[in-house]
């Protein structure tokens, strides 16, 4: 069997052109694979979990009776340490977890407004 003349530069071309509209897809078109879909909605999720819970934390750290003492160790930390001080007084601890979320505690000090942070 013989092909015409025509089809093997119409077999790259439509192999080049698949290749062109592919690459151009994933890096122009918005085109994005399971995995990094998967990726951005967890993410989204993991922000979306943060910001519900600084009303919480905030409340926390309201209803905490060494609130003053706190506050004021959390004034006097650098502004390089202040999460990691905000994550030792336990206001940044999700529900239900041991360990303090560090997203939470920039969070929250953000909420706190503690002298422009």
């Amino acid at each position: 069997m013989t092909f015409p003349e025509w089809t093997k530069p119409g077999v790259y071309g439509a192999l080049v052109g698949a290749a062109a509209v592919s690459i151009l897809g994933f890096t122009w078109g918005g085109w994005t694979t399971a995995g990094s879909a998967d990726e951005m909605a967890q993410n989204l999720a993991s922000e979306e979990v943060t910001l519900a819970m600084v009303p919480v934390c905030l409340d926390l750290s309201e209803a905490d009776v060494a609130r003053v003492e706190k506050l004021a160790t959390l004034q006097e930390a650098s502004r390089f340490q202040r999460r990691d001080a905000m994550m030792e007084t336990g206001w940044a601890t999700l529900p239900g977890t041991d360990a303090p979320s560090r997203d939470l505690a920039e969070a929250c000090l953000a909420g706190l407004e503690l002298d422009g942070s």
